[in-house]
């Protein structure tokens, strides 16, 4: 009986102890929970105070060049959201690891602070909206036909792979100062491989500046090669910066402070600077971070606390440039009015030859510059495209205009052909045509001058098929760094030339500083075709190590009426710091190469024993180098512009990005065997003579030749037969083989 009892009160007293713990253990839980969301208000509350003094600024401050180089830049509006949400989520996380660190008195990181279940919790808490996954992406219809504005359910088992405003893919993890945000570079003293890294405009200084500024011209290609590839890049990645101006904590304005504080990451001068000799720093930017609640099917598991950054483009080549990647935009780009499809066109203006001209944005006044003043003029608007960086150089501007009236010549040929066919359906059909010739010129023409032909077939090759596995998603380093290659080829000069290919007599060729978002000269200097003429009969700038980028870049990007410059050497640098990319050895070993361990080893990669020697000075071990700068300095492959590293990389980004899109116009069901061979007939070549004044072209028009002996008439240039796409309104309305129909 006495033991009965005395198990009775044993069980009473761990019950009432059981009790006692779950309470506290409730209490705690709840108490956590309370510290999360004052937490994520404080967050809220900064960040929006920034976001308003950053409204305020813009408002009531004379344009300068620095917000004129971020004005196009910012997240698109539908993503804006997701960007302050995503500054919020950061911020949180920082006060929270501060609080605790200070509390603790020691470096607390947020992996030991909080469980992924918080982690996630505080992602709602500050406004992320659930991942964009849809319940199920739909089978047939039109979704088997044309591929989703936003590029979801490009991949029907993971529907976000390659979409809009999904987060950058990580090939290697990032590399933070923290383990976990800030970018290399933001605390003094730290070190790498027992060096300091070098600030980035002594890097430029030194490497960028100190090389030959005589500019070498590529005896083999034409400027409109450097043009396509940024043209292209924008068309698959865009990563946004920061919606703020002003750090969150201190609510002071980037653009008069000089320390780091989020999302300032200004760019330290040194007193000796020629060019800054007054300043003690540049502003920089940081890059908006991304939404990481929900499955971002891009990132492994240990990645998942780092701080991330978003591609608000969609990853494929899918002529987004012409289209938009949100519904809200590409609605804008439309002529819903009209029964061809059409997309809309600038209603004030067009050439001389009655060729349209891209509308104007719709929110006035815009940010672009104006024509100085002779008098009393019209303003000028920034025009609209696909991308919102259109604005941003007179060559890119030409070529968004180009694939504009592109569409819409054959969209009103596909309506003669298909007079049963709905507006819609034209709009659609010619859009797959579009995006189609981007893949076509890109890869066939593009890509294997760049990389080289051995270098193209190794990394790249046939295409073998659609591959389901295979994830397109732009990646961080490509983005960030190896696709940048291209700024060490930009010309110091926008060149513009009349019918026999001199310099205009009328529209003289412009400094490159010049040609910045100024869109008021193509309206009226002339139009498109003196600049379309520059493009294809003028030599690209050739990089080699003496000359790794012109001072029209490193000294003055986008110079306004006041004295104010950039310089994009620098800007790159701290834009992979801010990534927090890995440094050169790390990617060689990705890439399956030896890694460089000594000057020795440098110099059998770099054969510049000079440039080996100032690299070593300034990053003190090859582990060091910034992967943009490694990338830019290593001897180029065999007929290429590039080295092995960057070959490797953009080869490896762009066979995931073929190989990966179910709508690739080589994949069997896409397009008919007949509209396969007519795609191939056409070119960039062709598309000038189309929609423009030219009548002379190459007939590769990346490739440098002589004028009048190197060009045909356009006459004589092979053009696409749009018979191709007619349908037998009788019949079931489709032109595929029905072999190819049910694959």
């Amino acid at each position: 009986m006495s033991s009965c009892i005395s198990r009775v009160l044993l069980c009473g007293i761990l019950l009432s102890h059981l009790h006692i713990a779950t309470t506290t253990a409730s209490k705690r839980k709840l108490d956590k929970t309370e510290h999360l969301i004052k937490s994520t208000q404080e967050s809220h509350h900064m960040v929006s105070r920034a976001l308003d003094r950053t409204a305020k600024g813009r408002n009531h401050t004379p344009s300068s060049s620095l917000q004129m180089f971020t004005f196009p830049r910012q997240a698109p509006a539908s993503t804006q959201g997701i960007s302050k949400a995503a500054e919020v989520f950061q911020m949180t996380l920082l006060l929270l690891k501060d609080k605790a660190s200070r509390r603790q008195k020691r470096f607390v990181s947020v992996s030991e602070l909080l469980s992924m279940e918080e982690v996630e919790l505080l992602a709602n808490l500050s406004g992320c909206p659930p991942a964009l996954q849809p319940a199920g992406c739909p089978i047939g219809g039109d979704s088997e036909k044309y591929r989703s504005i936003s590029g979801v359910c490009n991949n029907r088992n993971n529907p976000l792979w390659g979409a809009a405003s999904t987060v950058l893919a990580r090939w290697l993890p990032a590399e933070y100062e923290d383990g976990e945000s800030q970018p290399k570079g933001w605390n003094t003293g730290h070190e790498y491989s027992g060096f300091q890294l070098p600030p980035v405009r002594d890097v430029s200084n030194s490497i960028m500046q100190s090389s030959s500024q005589v500019t070498l011209e590529d005896e083999a290609y034409s400027q409109l090669l450097v043009d396509w590839g940024q043209y292209i890049d924008h068309d698959i990645s865009f990563t946004p910066q920061s919606t703020s101006k002003a750090a969150f904590l201190e609510g002071l304005d980037c653009l008069h402070m000089c320390g780091n504080s989020d999302p300032c990451f200004p760019i330290q001068i040194s007193l000796h600077d020629k060019l800054f000799g007054r300043k003690s720093c540049l502003p920089f930017f940081r890059s908006s971070p991304a939404c990481l609640n929900g499955p971002t099917h891009t990132l492994q598991a240990q990645q998942m606390l780092q701080r991330q950054q978003m591609n608000s483009a969609t990853s494929f080549l899918d002529a987004s440039t012409v289209y938009g990647h949100s519904a809200e935009l590409e609605k804008a780009l439309r002529n819903l009015s009209s029964p061809e499809g059409l997309l809309a066109v600038n209603s004030k203006y067009s050439d001389r030859g009655g060729h349209s001209f891209l509308p104007f944005v719709k929110s006035t006044p815009s940010a672009c510059l104006q024509q100085p003043a002779t008098g009393p003029r019209e303003r000028l608007e920034c025009f609209l495209a696909g991308d919102s960086r259109v604005n941003e150089i007179l060559p890119l501007v030409a070529l968004h205009t180009l694939w504009m009236r592109e569409h819409n010549r054959i969209a009103t040929r596909l309506k003669q052909l298909n007079a049963h066919w709905s507006s819609e359906t034209t709009y659609q059909e010619t859009r797959k045509i579009i995006g189609a010739l981007h893949q076509i010129i890109t890869m066939r023409d593009y890509f294997p001058k760049i990389l080289g032909e051995e270098a193209f077939e190794e990394t790249i090759g046939p295409y073998q098929g659609y591959d389901e596995s295979v994830n397109p998603s732009v990646s961080n380093v490509f983005a960030t760094a190896a696709f940048r290659f291209g700024h060490a080829t930009i010309s110091a000069q926008i060149r513009r030339l009349n019918e026999s290919f001199q310099e205009h007599p009328y529209f003289p060729s412009l400094n490159l500083h010049q040609a910045f978002f100024s869109p008021w000269r193509i309206i009226r200097e002339g139009g498109l075709d003196p600049i379309l003429r520059g493009l294809l009969g003028w030599p690209a700038a050739r990089q080699n190590q003496q000359h790794l980028m012109t001072e029209e870049l490193t000294e003055k990007l986008v110079v306004l009426n006041i004295p104010e410059a950039l310089d994009l050497a620098a800007l790159n640098l701290q834009r992979g710091r801010d990534h927090g990319l890995p440094g050169y050895n790390d990617w060689r070993e990705f890439c399956g190469y030896d890694r460089v361990e000594s000057k020795a080893d440098l110099s059998a990669v770099v054969r510049d024993t000079a440039l080996v020697e100032q690299l070593m000075d300034l990053y003190g071990h090859p582990n060091n180098i910034d992967v943009w700068l490694a990338g830019l300095v290593e001897d180029p492959l065999p007929a290429a512009r590039i080295g092995p590293l960057f070959a490797c990389l953009i080869g490896k980004q762009m066979k995931m990005l073929r190989e990966g899109d179910r709508f690739w116009w080589e994949k069997p069901g896409v397009l008919s065997p007949l509209q396969r061979q007519e795609l191939q007939k056409h070119s960039l070549s062709r598309v000038l003579c189309d929609n423009s004044g030219l009548t002379e072209v190459p007939h590769d028009p990346f490739t440098m030749g002589t004028y009048p002996e190197d060009f045909l008439s356009c006459d004589r240039v092979p053009s696409l037969d749009l018979d191709a796409w007619k349908e037998d309104p009788e019949r079931d309305g489709s032109d595929l083989d029905s072999a190819e129909r049910h694959v």
